[in-house]
C-alpha cells in the first residue's frame, strides 16, 4: 500500500506510482498506449501510413546491405510523392517499428525527403533501440506487443515487408489474417520485397493446393524486387483506393485527423 503523506492524505490514484505499476492498474497502462499515441497523431495531423517491416539485424554495410539501401530509397520515393498531398493532414507517412536495420533505413529515407516519419518501438532485451531518424513527436515506446500491432494496422494503407525473421512474419501474418477475414474496413496492400529471400521462406501455393486457403488468398500478397517497381505498385494502389473521394463507409469510420485533405 502507498504511504500516507505528512498531511494524512494518500495520493490520488492517478498520481500514485505504486498503484499505476500494480496488476490492478494494468488496464490503465494498456489504455495509455492507445490514448498517448492517439493524441500525438492528431496533433501532428497524421491521416494514414505506409508501414515498413523487416529485420533489425540488417546493416547498411553488411551482406544484406542491398535491402537496407533499397528500403531507404523506397521510403524516400514514397515520401517525396506523398509530400504533394500534405495540406490539413499528412498522407501515407512512413511508419516502422522504430529500431535499427530495415526500420532505420525506412525512417532515414523518409527523413531524406524531409517528411514526417513514425517509429513504434518496443522494449526488448536485445536489438531494439530507437533509431535517430524518427520525427521526435512521432517516436513511441510500447510495452504491450498487441497495442503496438494495433497502431501498425489502424492507420496503414499498405505494408512493405523486407527480409526479416519471426517478428516480421508475425506482424505481416496478423494483418494478412485481418485482410483474409475481411475485418478491415479499408483496402490495404501487402508487398513482399526481395524474391530471392521470400521465394525460399514463404510459399503460399501449397496451402492453396491442400485447401487450407483459397486460391484468391494467394493474391493478397504482391512481390517486388526494386524500389521503382515497389513504388509503382504502391502508387497505383494508393491512387486507386485512397485518393478518390471517400465512400460513405470511410466517412463513418473512426479516424485520427478530423479534417480530410
Amino acid at each position: 500500500m502507498s504511504e500516507i503523506s505528512e498531511n494524512g492524505r494518500r495520493p490520488v490514484a492517478y498520481k500514485n506510482d505504486e498503484f499505476l505499476n500494480s496488476p490492478d492498474a494494468r488496464i490503465l497502462r494498456i489504455l495509455s498506449e492507445y490514448l498517448e499515441p492517439l493524441g500525438h497523431f492528431r496533433h501532428e495531423h497524421i491521416r494514414d501510413t505506409i508501414v515498413f517491416f523487416g529485420s533489425a539485424r540488417l546493416h547498411e554495410d553488411g551482406p544484406l546491405g542491398k535491402f537496407y539501401n533499397d528500403a531507404r530509397t523506397l521510403a524516400r520515393l514514397v515520401t517525396e510523392w506523398s509530400n504533394q498531398f500534405a495540406n490539413h493532414t499528412y498522407r501515407f507517412v512512413v511508419c516502422t517499428g522504430g529500431g535499427p536495420g530495415i526500420m532505420e533505413a525506412a525512417n532515414r529515407g523518409a527523413r531524406d525527403a524531409s517528411g514526417k516519419t513514425i517509429g513504434l518501438n518496443i522494449g526488448l532485451p536485445f536489438e531494439q533501440r530507437p533509431n535517430p531518424f524518427i520525427t521526435p513527436a512521432l517516436n513511441f515506446e510500447f510495452h504491450y506487443f498487441f497495442m503496438r500491432k494495433f497502431w501498425f494496422a489502424y492507420l496503414a494503407k499498405a505494408l512493405v515487408v523486407f527480409p526479416g525473421g519471426f517478428g516480421t512474419l508475425d506482424e505481416m501474418f496478423e494483418i494478412l489474417t485481418l485482410m483474409q477475414t475481411e475485418k478491415l474496413a479499408k483496402q490495404i496492400q501487402i508487398i513482399l520485397y526481395g524474391s530471392e529471400y521470400w521465394d525460399q521462406i514463404l510459399k503460399l501455393e501449397p496451402m492453396s493446393d491442400w485447401g487450407a486457403i483459397s486460391s484468391a488468398d494467394i493474391h493478397l500478397v504482391q512481390r517486388a524486387d526494386t524500389p521503382a517497381s515497389a513504388f509503382d505498385l504502391l502508387r497505383a494502389h494508393l491512387t486507386g483506393h485512397h485518393l478518390t473521394p471517400p465512400t460513405l463507409q470511410e466517412m463513418r469510420a473512426p479516424g485520427i485527423a478530423k479534417t480530410r485533405s
